[in-house]
């Protein structure tokens, strides 16, 4: 059954997937729904929490964005939620304007994706320069580290400020209260995540073989039987692993850490209750800023996530418009319910890809999943301690960087070089927003001086009553001073003089190149001359025509 008319830019990739749905399928998408569940608690507890919000505020928004943009979205496998990128501009929201603040961000946020998908603006995303993601990205992970220094060591500090300099400066100041019981479970998290996947694997080799060699330990003296189950438990998702053990660990040996329940009393076990938040029209004015940052960060991860789906699962291509609104039907959903900005998430939907999954339904079976963990295990929760949420985090943040990029910026050309490294400072030293605005203005600007210097104009010949000169390129606004050598050749020329342009070269004219020619032709109608032009394209001779230009000067 197809949908109604005026909701036909509106088709969920769901759809499509259940058309020939089987037993087989709904299985595979089962089990990749419930490992990914399980993977998302963690992972959402700690993004919350770092942001400055309950943990519940992670865990509600996985599940109700999660299961919204699965039903809604234009990807097969794209998993939902909170995502670590976000982490920075919550917090530094929260802080400068209040939680109620960006609950009405993110709802305004989704609204906006939601338009730019029904108007089929989603590949305008791909326009954004790899620089500047990766230097965005990078920075982010960088700010994620630098947030969880203060649980990772155990520092009593009530409240951090959002800016750099100054969470260093009060970690600095509260360096006395350092706890070394937590900095050890933090870092047995992070170093139990690294060596985890690899430690029953075979086929993958740490330093100088390390982990071969215990694969052939183990099974050699404990028998095959107990090896074949450690392969099983193996397969485990390392943050539920770390989650489990550590969190035993504190709580049997009575480790005086911070945890949950410490600091934030648990998590409730009812579902959350629908609430307005308290809008006003002179609210939203206050909170553009914010809510664009929200709307542009979520459709770029969202839409990268969908693309790294594609390749690693080689189901049919997402649709980048229908995602985009499914993002901001959850967007717009879950500050009513108490939660936070959602979007795609990689290591999810990897987990999920890996997993076997074959259709959206993964992605609902993710959230039933996790209103299941909830629901059962949220009186246990107060038992976590936030330092291994924080190792989870730094995990995070090291899988979230492109740190290879930096290692390699030597070999990249010096916009590149510009707009990453500019887009990294700006984003760790202020804040995401400023380093996006300044690093898609400074992008425009680079790309206008390159194309400028693309723009050539060569004087081919010349006699006493005429002037023959080439053009290549793109004339456009940047490139307007390049023609002031004709400009120069008329005035210094007698009266009559005749210029040709060969404009075959000539791919690109806007409104500025226009006006120059406009003026070039009256520079030279003055002096009693002629204007010819060679050659035209379809691109300058439209806007010409459109300037009613061709009618003043001679066609060759």
């Amino acid at each position: 059954m197809g949908l109604p008319a005026y909701l036909a830019p509106f088709r969920p990739r769901l759809l499509a997937a259940l058309n020939g749905y089987n037993r087989e399928r709904f299985f595979k998408d089962a089990g990749a729904g419930v490992t990914v569940g399980i993977v998302a608690l963690p992972l959402a507890m700690a993004f919350a929490i770092a942001s400055g919000l309950k943990p519940e505020a992670g865990i509600w928004t996985a599940i109700i964005a999660g299961a919204l943009i699965s039903a809604l979205g234009g990807s097969a496998v794209q998993i939902g939620g909170p995502a670590g990128a976000f982490i920075v501009i919550v917090y530094g929201i929260v802080e400068r304007y209040g939680l109620a603040n960006l609950l009405i961000s993110t709802a305004c946020a989704g609204v906006l994706l939601f338009v730019l998908g029904f108007l089929k603006l989603g590949t305008l995303v791909r326009y954004v320069p790899v620089s500047i993601v990766v230097g965005f990205t990078n920075g982010i992970a960088v700010l994620i580290v630098l947030s969880q220094v203060k649980d990772l060591l155990g520092l009593q500090i009530a409240k951090m400020p959002a800016d750099f300099f100054s969470q260093l400066r009060v970690m600095a100041n509260h360096m006395e209260s350092f706890n070394p019981l937590a900095l050890g479970i933090g870092l047995a998290c992070l170093l139990g995540l690294f060596v985890w996947p690899r430690l029953f694997d075979t086929q993958t080799r740490i330093a100088s073989g390390f982990s071969v060699r215990i694969t052939r330990m183990m099974q050699a003296v404990e028998g095959v039987q107990l090896w074949r189950a450690a392969r099983l438990a193996s397969r485990m998702p390392g943050p539920i692993v770390a989650l489990i053990t550590l969190t035993a660990f504190a709580y049997v040996l009575s480790l005086p850490v911070d945890t949950i329940g410490t600091r934030f009393g648990g998590i409730p076990r009812t579902l959350p209750a629908f609430e307005l938040p308290d809008f006003s029209w002179s609210t939203v004015q206050l909170l553009v800023a914010p809510t664009l940052t929200i709307a542009l960060l979520g459709a770029i991860e969202s839409l990268l996530c969908a693309r790294v789906a594609d390749q690693i699962s080689g189901l049919p291509r997402h649709d980048p418009n229908q995602e985009l609104m499914a993002q901001g039907v959850a967007n717009f959903v879950v500050p009513f319910f108490g939660g936070m900005p959602a979007t795609g998430t990689i290591a999810r939907t990897v987990t999920n890809v890996r997993a076997g999954a074959t259709s959206p339904v993964s992605g609902l079976v993710h959230s039933v999943t996790l209103v299941a963990v909830v629901l059962v295990a949220a009186p246990l929760a107060v038992h976590v301690p936030l330092a291994v949420l924080a190792g989870i985090l730094l995990y995070v943040a090291w899988n979230m960087g492109e740190w290879r990029e930096f290692a390699q910026i030597h070999k990249a050309s010096n916009h590149h070089r510009l707009l990453m490294l500019g887009t990294f400072l700006l984003t760790v030293i202020f804040d995401l927003t400023v380093a996006l605005q300044v690093g898609l203005v400074l992008a425009c600007v680079l790309l206008a001086r390159r194309m400028s210097s693309l723009f050539q104009v060569v004087e081919t010949s010349r006699t006493a009553d005429s002037a023959s000169f080439q053009l290549y390129g793109s004339l456009f606004f940047g490139a307007v001073a390049k023609v002031d050598p004709i400009l120069t050749a008329v005035e210094n020329a007698p009266q009559g003089l005749a210029v040709r342009l060969d404009v075959q070269s000539l791919q690109l004219l806007d409104t500025s190149g226009m006006d120059v020619l406009e003026q070039l032709h009256k520079a030279i109608v003055l002096r009693g001359g002629r204007l010819l032009l060679a050659g035209l394209n379809a691109q300058p001779r439209e806007v010409m025509e459109q300037a009613g230009f061709l009618e003043k000067v001679e066609l060759l």
